[in-house]
């Protein structure tokens, strides 16, 4: 940017809104299907599974091509590759709207939407980074845009369910489209610094291997709620051939081990590609950095927790309670309101504490908000009683979330940053899916989701979040000059 310091400083925060706006979108599109399901499977002539598999793949592909999405940026342009990511998000729900039957369902959510989400978000993590130079501002900024994030998962299930219910699930998606097209029209204010050096060449054969290993990790992750982690609940087919028996091992293993192996031949390129001073799709040098694995691992469990937490919750409050979604989405808005509170105060916290700290602190809040769900929380208890937990959880993830995004990104020099961006991203879905499968695993088991399956999957929660805890634990108290 050019300018006077307080030029540069004025058109950054500009362009803070039309990215954490593009986030917000991204994440209400990831979590408001969820609520239309049956509706949809109606309106268009296909089965609930049929829906549940749209929304499956949309996940799956945003997964899977983030890295190579964050990599474009560097090719592209970041503000170049987040106004083409808008443009193939906005054709997706456009299609979507229009949808007549599965066919073009999948083509315009699943497909076109996941790519657009894999193309424009690295990129506002990014221009974030570049734009502000101190941790204090990126703190406040990486908040903005983090609230955002929780905000749209969080507020998904309850704006797509009183859109559907009073206008119609058509409705969900032509919003997305007007608010793609008024973040384009805002797009105008993001700037891009130009990049120094030579543009890097793409790597096609890294690309294919990293989205196909993310691609079967993450489905195998998601299967397990039809067919359970350890012994599959149901025969596995393929066709009309059956590869696992009822009582088998889970096929979730055959999945991810296949993810695994794919993964590892991706390093192997990768390596091989660095040592012969080609472009590799990831620099392994990403990976040699303690801080940032660190703050991966965080990163990981914080959307794993939270996800998994929401998804615990709404289960509960829908089968149990007989809430709709509507009901369960105004129950979980002390979380939202806790992310969000959090997330407004990430500058003055960043200022006053230093990240490592701030990450134990949101991990301890998570794990009293646990405690407090489990303490008051009964199938026939006041609805208030979810307030005192949820609203802790908010704080705590919101508290962490900004302070781990700022511990990754600032990890690493410009140079870097489209390559940490996409990996940051990558992990931060798998979290996602593993934390709803987890939960999933248990609540689908049982016939009934109350009692001991619901403070199980509580339980399980507040586990891997101490897990996360001990993780912050050994994050250095200063960050290491990055190389």
């Amino acid at each position: 940017m050019t300018g006077t310091a307080e030029e540069r400083t004025t058109a950054a925060r500009a362009m803070v809104f039309p990215l954490a706006f593009a986030q917000f979108v991204c994440s209400y599109a990831a979590t408001n299907m969820n609520v239309a399901i049956s509706t949809i499977a109606d309106d268009i002539g296909t089965s609930v599974r049929g829906i549940q598999t749209t929304i499956t793949l949309f996940t799956l592909t945003m997964a899977a091509l983030m890295i190579a999405g964050s990599k474009l940026t560097d090719i592209w342009g970041r503000k170049a590759c987040f106004v083409a990511g808008l443009v193939v998000y906005g054709t997706g729900a456009l299609l979507a709207t229009l949808a007549q039957g599965l066919g073009l369902m999948v083509i315009g959510y699943s497909l076109l939407e996941g790519v657009g989400s894999a193309l424009l978000i690295p990129p506002i993590y990014i221009l974030i980074t570049v734009a502000f130079d101190d941790t204090g501002s990126r703190a406040k900024y990486f908040g903005v845009v983090s609230a955002a994030a929780g905000l749209g998962s969080a507020a998904g299930p309850l704006l797509g369910g009183v859109i559907t219910s009073s206008i119609g699930w058509r409705a969900s998606f032509l919003s997305q489209v007007l608010a793609v097209a008024w973040i384009l029209v805002l797009s105008r204010r993001v700037i891009d610094p130009p990049r120094t050096g030579p543009k890097p060449h793409f790597d096609g054969l890294g690309a294919v291997l990293s989205a196909a290993g993310l691609f079967f990790v993450v489905l195998g992750v998601l299967q397990s709620g039809t067919y359970g982690w350890f012994v599959s609940r149901e025969a596995f087919t393929v066709g009309d051939v059956e590869l696992i028996p009822k009582g088998g091992i889970s096929p979730v293993w055959v999945f991810i081990a296949i993810g695994a192996a794919i993964l590892c031949w991706f390093f192997l390129h990768v390596r091989q590609r660095e040592k012969h001073h080609k472009n590799p799709l990831v620099s392994v040098r990403l990976f040699r950095d303690r801080t940032s694995n660190l703050g991966l691992t965080t990163q990981t469990i914080q959307w794993l927790t939270m996800q998994g937490t929401f998804f615990v919750i709404s289960v509960f409050l829908q089968q149990v309670r007989g809430f709709n979604a509507i009901q369960t989405g105004l129950t979980l808005i002390p979380a939202t309101a806790g992310i969000l509170i959090a997330s407004a105060a990430a500058e003055r916290m960043a200022h006053r504490h230093s990240q490592r700290r701030l990450i134990r602190a949101g991990f301890g809040t998570v794990l009293l908000g646990f405690g407090l769900l489990l303490l008051l929380v009964r199938e026939q208890s006041n609805v208030l009683t979810f307030a005192p937990g949820l609203l802790l959880i908010g704080l705590g993830i919101g508290i962490m979330l900004t302070a781990s995004v700022n511990v990754v990104q600032s990890s690493f020099p410009e140079r870097d940053q489209g390559d940490i961006s996409g990996l940051s991203r990558s992990v931060s879905n798998l979290g996602s899916s593993l934390g709803t499968a987890l939960a999933g695993s248990i609540l689908v088991a049982a016939s009934h989701p109350g009692g001991r399956p619901f403070a199980l999957s509580l339980t399980m929660m507040a586990v891997i979040t101490f897990i996360g805890w001990v993780v912050a634990l050994l994050i250095p108290r200063r960050r290491p000059e990055s190389r």
